[in-house]
């Protein structure tokens, strides 16, 4: 039994079958990068925004999930799929350019709901607006990017928003039949376990339905590369991110989603550390630790006080 209310339970809770998430990128791009807000983007992102460049190959939407669905029903034997826009800002366009896209995906066979991810500082009540008209006959997840709690990481980070701008475009989203999934990073430079647990206790006093917590790992050409090599980051041993990963779990909500406990960096992107490529080791390591400590999610949360906006929205 998992101590941690995991996504593969809750979406099999949803549609009694196996369901599984398709990446799709969609040619969205990030306002930290084309000027907007700044470019060069996040210190740990570099020039594909975690995409798989299948838009630049010229291969559509459509076309994306019907592949994607035929690897995971062989691999998996999912039977229902969730399309995952995932590289970029993925609500960073003209709603009319939205639109389609988001339609594109929602008329593919057996896609039973999007999952978009973007930014807190992209989104505004003509975009919720619109997810909440397919939220009213499918599942729609929003994952907004936080990172952390702290102003003084994020702004290292050069994220180009605050802990301020995730708060309102959480309140924003609430009650709005909406699922909303925070981003976090264990092990960003300078943190400390302090400012990570404090981030782990700003969530869990939003209306969040869903949390991905990822590793800091290095990549090749990218900011935080020069960091490391130059010998001002260190990165987090595979203990040290297990146990942080644990702690950070008794400060959540038990009824939060857990999509993700750690990242999936590309072999050939990846610098450092070595450790994160072994994801079947990292997630046993997380639930024998655990199981060890006799401790679970939610466990150090207190009852989950019911957010006044999203009362007043519904």
């Amino acid at each position: 039994m998992k101590r941690y209310n995991d996504l593969n339970t809750y979406l099999r809770s949803l549609y009694g079958c196996r369901v599984q998430k398709i990446t799709v990128d969609a040619g969205f791009t990030c306002p930290n990068r084309d000027g907007h807000i700044a470019q060069g983007g996040c210190i740990y992102c570099n020039a594909a925004g975690s995409g798989t460049g299948a838009n630049q190959k010229g291969i559509s939407i459509r076309r994306q999930l019907e592949q994607g669905k035929q690897a995971l029903a062989r691999r998996y034997k999912a039977k229902k799929f969730i399309a995952y826009f995932q590289s970029f800002t993925n609500t960073y366009a003209p709603l009319t350019t939205l639109k389609k896209r988001y339609d594109e995906a929602l008329a593919v066979e057996d896609v039973v709901g999007l999952s978009i991810g973007t930014r807190p500082d992209c989104v505004d009540a003509d975009i919720l607006s619109l997810l909440e008209t397919y939220g009213r006959r499918c599942l729609i997840w929003i994952e907004y990017g936080l990172q952390t709690a702290s102003n003084r990481s994020l702004a290292l980070l050069n994220r180009g928003h605050d802990f301020e701008s995730f708060r309102q475009a959480v309140l924003l989203s609430a009650g709005r039949g909406l699922r909303v999934c925070a981003h976090v990073i264990l092990g960003i430079p300078g943190e400390t376990e302090r400012h990570m647990m404090a981030t782990a206790r700003a969530i869990a006093a939003l209306p969040v339905d869903g949390i991905k917590i990822h590793l800091m790992y290095v990549i090749k050409n990218t900011p935080l590369e020069k960091l490391y090599r130059k010998g001002h980051y260190r990165c987090l041993e595979r203990q040290e991110y297990i146990d942080l990963v644990c702690r950070f779990l008794e400060r959540l909500p038990a009824e939060v989603v857990v999509q993700r406990l750690t990242g999936d960096p590309h072999p050939d992107e990846l610098v450092a550390p070595a450790w994160s490529l072994d994801k079947r080791r990292n997630l046993r390591g997380i639930q024998e630790r655990l199981e060890s400590l006799d401790t679970w999610q939610g466990r150090l949360c207190g009852p989950r006080m019911v957010d006044k906006a999203r009362e007043n929205n519904e």
